[in-house]
């Protein structure tokens, strides 16, 4: 009974996130653990900067300690929830905990915003600036110099990349902590799963860079975000033309997707970018500056359109409907496997 309990907490939770979002009167699990790994790493910069070595590892502590404990309270408040017969002030802890790993409502509604004030001529040409410090609290790279087009593409490739992140990673971890708690209590469970996730997103998020004093101390962070997101990204790319128009195109869109996606640097990023671009028609990669330095990365459907309104509403309605997707097919998964064991 607590397995089908958890199941229709988290099929709450979806449902609170794409309505509600993120609660403003909670503290967000991600600011926690943000605190704690900006906290480490500035003592750490700060202190033994040029000492490659102390760096490494010290980036190994932060990663395996910020994981191990988001791991932790979750599978903590599973237990509280299970051993005390779904306790409702445990089940409630589980609803909000889930419902704050998914991101869907908040990161189409930022995208969106940026993007309307982008296609106003006349509030982007008063807010220039407003709009761009809006835009890099989406992105990694410096866009204070950035032409419109530019912010464009930079918010549209933001939505693709971060969608299995914020999205669709945590959903695939959740699920799979749901179904190992029909085998045992013990096991790891959906908001330990789901917390963990999260943890590990933000720190590829906040260190998991190649360049100065982060190419070490964000070297295990960048690696285990590669590994714990290499499926989830996968599943997108096979799934996502199955609510597109050009479902007819599965097999020549699927490949033109991954070519294109795999030159990437990150094995992960490159994939779900690559097939929003082809399903959509847009082209996406080329000159960003990062750090100071002008980054080339490689062109995502070179003879795709040029970002824009229309083209960005269209993918962010292809994110919910392979949310619906996802959930359907979790549903199916999960009513099957409790009818065989």
């Amino acid at each position: 009974m607590a397995e089908i309990n958890l199941f229709l907490i988290f099929l709450g939770s979806i449902a609170f996130d794409l309505l509600i979002g993120d609660p403003r009167f909670l503290i967000h699990p991600v600011q926690i653990v943000g605190f704690y790994i900006k906290k480490i790493s500035d003592y750490l910069i700060n202190n033994f900067g040029e000492n490659k070595r102390i760096l490494f590892w010290g980036g190994f502590f932060i990663a395996i300690s910020s994981i191990g404990i988001s791991f932790s309270l979750g599978k903590l408040i599973e237990l509280s929830y299970v051993l005390s017969r779904n306790h409702f002030f445990s089940g409630l802890l589980i609803f909000f905990g889930l419902s704050s790993c998914i991101a869907t409502k908040g990161l189409i509604s930022s995208v969106k915003e940026i993007v309307e004030l982008l296609e106003s001529k006349e509030i982007y040409d008063q807010n220039e600036r407003i709009i761009k410090d809006r835009v890099q609290r989406i992105v990694s790279r410096d866009v204070s110099s950035s032409s419109k087009k530019h912010l464009l593409r930079s918010s549209t490739e933001s939505l693709t990349e971060n969608s299995v992140d914020g999205i669709f990673g945590p959903l695939f971890w959740i699920f799979i902590g749901i179904v190992f708690m029909k085998f045992s209590v013990f096991l790891p469970g959906p908001l330990s799963l789901g917390f963990s996730y999260k943890a590990i997103s933000t720190l590829d998020s906040m260190i998991g860079y190649k360049y100065d004093y982060f190419r070490y101390l964000g070297f295990f962070s960048a690696k285990i975000e590669d590994f714990f997101t290499f499926l989830p990204s996968r599943l997108v790319l096979m799934s996502l033309p199955l609510v597109s128009s050009k479902v007819n195109e599965y097999g020549s869109i699927i490949k033109k997707s991954y070519l294109d996606g795999k030159r990437y640097d990150s094995p992960n990023a490159g994939i779900s970018e690559a097939i929003f671009a082809y399903i959509s028609d847009i082209k996406l990669g080329g000159e960003s500056k990062y750090n100071n330095e002008i980054i080339e990365k490689p062109i995502i459907n070179p003879t795709g359109d040029d970002c824009t309104e229309g083209k960005i509403n269209l993918i962010c309605q292809l994110i919910l409907k392979l949310q619906f997707l996802w959930i359907i097919i979790f549903v199916l998964i999960y009513f099957i496997i409790s009818r065989l064991i």
